[in-house]
């Protein structure tokens, strides 16, 4: 087990049956920076990622 899959998992229970927007979820992502900026990188990295899920591998 990774130690984030702790972070992961306490997520899912807490909030696992709440409905959110990538909007929201893009707010907290950006308030998160800006109290850790160390996490930007990670941070930009996941988002990016997730902006991309559904694009052709091959683009």
């Amino acid at each position: 087990m990774y130690f984030t899959d702790r972070g992961i998992e306490e997520l899912s229970s807490r909030r696992g049956e709440e409905e959110v927007t990538f909007a929201w979820l893009a707010e907290r992502l950006s308030e998160f920076t800006d109290i850790h900026p160390d996490f930007e990188v990670p941070v930009e990295r996941l988002a990016t990622w997730l902006a991309r899920l559904d694009d052709d591998p091959e683009d």
